[in-house]
């Protein structure tokens, strides 16, 4: 989980240990594929099953809460837990009953496994460790992990796996194993609590990531997306359901050795349609922070744009939500009452021939408690990201953004994001809980039964 600051939770990972996690995908695709074809209402069979999706409803927004999660059900039998979304990172863990050393308040109990932990002599260990050797003494101990995030948050805890309770839009029940961190150590400094949450999902596209795991059963391909609104709420999708959306703007990645961030550039800041003078940009995608960093050139420019636009026409005034903020002559009840006052940016992407992404007063701005309209673009030196660039949940309001790890390419649509969207039917009509249990007692025996795969 992440501290929520007055600069709002930035929840971009940096690890101390770094590295992807290789999933050794022949003992989960040979128990998927006994079962999977048993559970499937549309009798889709196993060769089908790729191009599959599977649609999550979302609870949050960008202010006051400053985060959105997604609910799943985990463990035999399925319990629900509230997780933060993050594109930002990759390990997905749960508050954690090892005993809990530290743990904050949450929807709900910790997690309690109910298997021995992963151990150290499993590849999935030393991956996540690469290119350090796991800090183990022997092969047979647990393999421990630990996750700060650029706030200072930090999770630490032991590698485990469990049943995660899916129901694909095609009608398909699952209930593959699925590796994360069981978190019984959790830090939070600074002056407010953390996000409301049991914990974080890892959508990035590391080994350890929930969707490549996904992936490497076969259940569906390695694209992940989500739809955030300004009235709070969306969805999240894993799979390749809604990536031929008419309108998508593509831009491909742009990956360095070693890291896992979403990224694309280069990039130049246009403001109201013009040059800024601002260029050569990389961006991270980040869903797992509330808000925009740029560099703290990028972040001055910016600035001095908006106030030289306004030209006193709203005071500044200090306000705890953010740093920087402007009062009407009344209170603001909503953005669009004070939209007309401000000017679009947009991110135009010198790779990708007319791809810009747009920013309007609504993608940066937002109205505190006091009625004030604050700006949602933050200096990212301040918090010690240095140069890099961080494109946060505040600009992705009311678009689909799809990360496509097949294609190396990211894409964006304006959406309306509070309608759940159906790609083969919906996916919460048709199954009772009596089905999903059916299904996760039936993955738990072959698992139990087949511990030689």
């Amino acid at each position: 989980m992440i501290q929520s600051d007055s600069m709002g939770p930035s929840r971009l990972i940096k690890r101390r240990s770094a590295g992807s996690l290789f999933i050794e995908a022949m003992r989960f695709v040979v128990l998927s594929e006994m079962f999977l074809g048993c559970f499937s209402a549309s009798n889709q069979p196993i060769s089908n099953r790729m191009g599959h999706t599977v649609v999550f409803p979302l609870q949050g927004n960008v202010y006051p809460q400053g985060f959105y999660s997604v609910s799943l059900r985990i463990g035999n039998p399925p319990k629900p837990y509230t997780l933060d979304i993050d594109s930002g990172s990759d390990l997905t863990w749960l508050q954690c009953d090892a005993p809990c050393v530290s743990c904050t308040k949450a929807p709900h109990p910790p997690y309690k496994p109910n298997k021995g932990p992963i151990t150290c002599n499993d590849p999935m260990c030393s991956a996540l460790h690469w290119p350090s050797k796991p800090p183990c003494k022997a092969s047979h101990e647990q393999c421990d992990y630990e996750v700060s995030y650029a706030d200072h948050g930090s999770s630490l805890g032991v590698l485990v796996h469990d049943i995660f309770s899916l129901q694909l839009t095609n009608g398909t029940l699952a209930a593959p194993r699925l590796a994360f961190g069981c978190g019984y150590d959790q830090s939070y400094p600074g002056p407010n609590a953390p996000p409301f949450v049991d914990g974080v999902l890892g959508l990035g596209y590391g080994k350890s990531s929930i969707v490549t795991q996904l992936r490497s059963l076969g259940l569906i391909r390695s694209i992940v997306g989500h739809c955030l609104s300004g009235q709070g709420g969306g969805f999240l999708f894993l799979g390749d359901g809604l990536s031929t959306t008419p309108g998508i703007i593509w831009t491909p990645m742009s990956r360095k050795s070693g890291e896992s961030a979403y990224a694309l550039g280069p990039a130049d800041l246009l403001f109201n349609g013009h040059n800024s003078g601002v260029k050569g940009l990389r961006l991270v995608f980040d869903s797992g922070s509330s808000y925009t960093y740029f560099n703290a050139q990028a972040y001055k420019t910016t600035l001095s744009l908006v106030r030289k636009y306004l030209n006193g026409k709203l005071k500044e005034t200090a306000d705890e939500s953010l740093p920087v903020c402007w009062r009407g002559a009344k209170p603001f009840k909503s953005i669009f009452e004070v939209k007309n006052y401000f000017k679009p940016f947009a991110l135009s992407f010198t790779k990708a021939k007319s791809a810009q992404l747009q920013l309007p007063p609504e993608s940066y701005l937002i109205i505190s408690k006091h009625g004030n309209a604050c700006l949602g673009i933050l200096n990212g030196s301040e918090i010690g990201l240095g140069d890099s660039n961080v494109i946060g949940d505040i600009a992705f309001q009311d678009k689909m953004v799809i990360y496509d790890n097949e294609r190396q390419q990211i894409g964006w649509v304006p959406k309306d994001c509070n309608k759940l969207p159906k790609v083969d039917r919906d996916y919460n009509k048709g199954f009772s809980p009596a089905d999903l249990g059916m299904v996760v007692k039936q993955f738990s025996a072959a698992y139990a039964s087949r511990e030689d795969l």
